[in-house]
């Protein structure tokens, strides 16, 4: 019997050293780090090829949780200036096909194709997906052009992978250019209210602020 087949799966991002004796705080991107994160883990590295941890993995020796926050004891990792070298890798783990998948978590391979809808209509196709230390992107092949998407519940609401479809409610402008101000109309608007003259003050506070 053949073997299952295997991907990545990315568990997780170093996000800061914690104490003097390499521990290193984590940020987790799976819901289920009792199964991930057990002693003898191993994890491949995403680092940039200047790092000196490029192409190497990490070995967990302990998972522990200090004010609820995931603190990391790797094997090689004995001080804080080894810790501070780690900070913002992202933890990739071995994952087998067969094994039960996680809640709202989604492979490239399963995502790359599906197609994009707003309001029930397409408006492009996801084409390859980055991984960034922030968040991940979703880059979107639409009319001629490719946009970026941040991949979060508030902009991709629904995943279908039975449909290949992926809902969005990306904000005004992310898919289409914003309208332009009428140049000639502003130009005149400002001649005229330069030649009426000094009006009643403007009242002070932002204008055209950005949403929170």
């Amino acid at each position: 019997m053949a073997d299952a087949a295997r991907t990545q799966l990315r568990v997780g991002r170093l996000t800061k050293a914690h104490g003097l004796k390499g521990a290193i705080k984590l940020e987790l991107y799976t819901d289920d780090p009792e199964r991930r994160f057990v002693p003898g883990a191993e994890f491949s590295l995403q680092v940039p090829e200047s790092s000196p941890w490029h192409g190497k993995h990490l070995t967990l020796r302990e998972l522990r949780w200090y004010n609820g926050h995931p603190v990391g004891f790797f094997d090689g990792v004995d001080d804080r200036t080894a810790a501070e070298g780690l900070v913002k890798a992202i933890l990739w783990v071995e994952h087998v096909d067969e094994e039960a998948p996680e809640p709202d978590a989604w492979y490239d391979h399963q995502l790359v194709g599906l197609a994009v809808l707003r309001d029930g209509e397409k408006i492009g196709e996801v084409a390859h997906v980055d991984h960034l230390p922030a968040q991940d992107l979703l880059i979107v092949k639409s009319h001629g052009r490719e946009v970026m998407v941040p991949f979060v519940a508030a902009i991709v609401p629904e995943v279908d992978l039975d449909a290949r479809t992926i809902t969005v409610t990306p904000p005004a402008g992310l898919f289409e250019d914003l309208p332009e101000i009428d140049a000639e109309a502003t130009t005149a608007s400002d001649a005229a209210n330069a030649a009426s003259g000094p009006g009643e003050p403007e009242a002070s506070g932002p204008r055209d602020a950005p949403a929170e």
